[in-house]
């Protein structure tokens, strides 16, 4: 057994204090897990509670004095320095006031979320990567002045800042889409092959088709309706169906858009302002569906190798100019 060490040991918001004795940093987490508002099967992480120097290191953890001070971090915990306050009397030769947070007043540990986030960007600008969108979001949408006192940098420097933080979210959404396009490009590719693949047997199957051509009693949806001249599909989509824009095949959505809001509303039997917003999110639907198509013709154009060029054929200096023939 090694040598027993005293520690302390405390929460991120210094609410809770206890003092362990351990013979090594791994039971330093588990005791002192157990004994905090942390669980005992939740990761932990081991900081200096002065400084927030994370400690990792076994040897290291030895060579600290006895009743060295730690902070355990459990998930999605930070070290924050112990907030200072001008108090104003200077006079009296306390020029600022420490604010502890485990202090009586339960008002004063109501520290806000950005203050926190602001705390770690000033420790370590670097951490601005590990961020979630939340996190930048949160730190874009503080104002600017409240962020300057916090970081104590000066405001221009602060508002380059919010601007870099509002360029890292369009950067990641930019990613989100592309890797959306980009799956929605695998999957058509993957359709499209295995379509090339299969015989085709669909001509045959209308060749030997039971009413021969220009039959319109099907059973499939297909049917014209002769009252509304819509396919009795997609009158059954429109009446009967949450979004029915997201159900209707692009054709659908060309002969609804085309139809004017006075024969909609009279064949769906609806007033003007749920025929209006019908359209409008036909409409939204058929742009989206066309925006898509563009993008993955784009990337078809991308992946299709680039012709050779033609050579050029040089005319025959014997052979003399057409002007000279004639």
């Amino acid at each position: 057994m090694g040598d027993m060490r005293p520690c302390k040991v405390c929460d991120f918001k210094r609410q809770h204090s206890i003092g362990v004795v351990v013979t090594s940093l791994e039971q330093l987490k588990i005791k002192g897990g157990e004994s905090l508002p942390i669980g005992p099967d939740a990761p932990v992480k081991v900081v200096l509670e002065e400084d927030g120097t994370i400690v990792e290191d076994e040897i290291y953890f030895l060579c600290l004095p006895s009743n060295t001070k730690f902070m355990l971090l459990g998930p999605q915990q930070m070290w924050c320095p112990v907030r200072r306050i001008d108090g104003g009397t200077s006079w009296l030769n306390r020029d600022s006031v420490l604010l502890e947070v485990d202090a009586v007043d339960g008002s004063i540990s109501q520290v806000e979320p950005w203050w926190l986030l602001a705390q770690q960007l000033r420790q370590n600008m670097a951490s601005v990567v590990t961020m979630s969108e939340t996190d930048l979001q949160t730190l874009v949408d503080i104002p600017c002045a409240q962020l300057t006192s916090a970081l104590g940098f000066p405001e221009s420097k602060v508002q380059n800042l919010q601007r870099t933080l509002q360029g890292a979210l369009d950067h990641r959404e930019e990613v989100r889409q592309a890797k959306e396009l980009l799956r929605l490009y695998v999957k058509a590719v993957e359709k499209q092959d295995s379509q090339e693949a299969q015989p085709d047997l669909e001509g045959a199957g209308d060749t030997f088709a039971p009413g021969g051509a220009g039959g319109t009693d099907q059973v499939d949806g297909t049917e014209v309706d002769s009252a509304s001249g819509f396919m009795t599909r997609t009158l059954m989509v429109l009446k009967g169906k949450t979004s029915p824009e997201t159900r209707l095949s692009t054709e659908e959505l060309q002969v609804v858009l085309t139809t004017g809001p006075p024969a909609l509303e009279e064949m769906l039997g609806w007033d003007g302002p749920r025929t209006a917003a019908l359209l409008e999110a036909c409409g939204a639907e058929m742009s989206a569906r066309l925006q898509r198509v563009q993008a993955l013709g784009c990337l078809e154009a991308a992946r299709r190798p680039d012709p050779e060029p033609q050579q050029r054929v040089e005319p025959d200096p014997a052979a003399g100019s057409p002007d000279a023939q004639g």
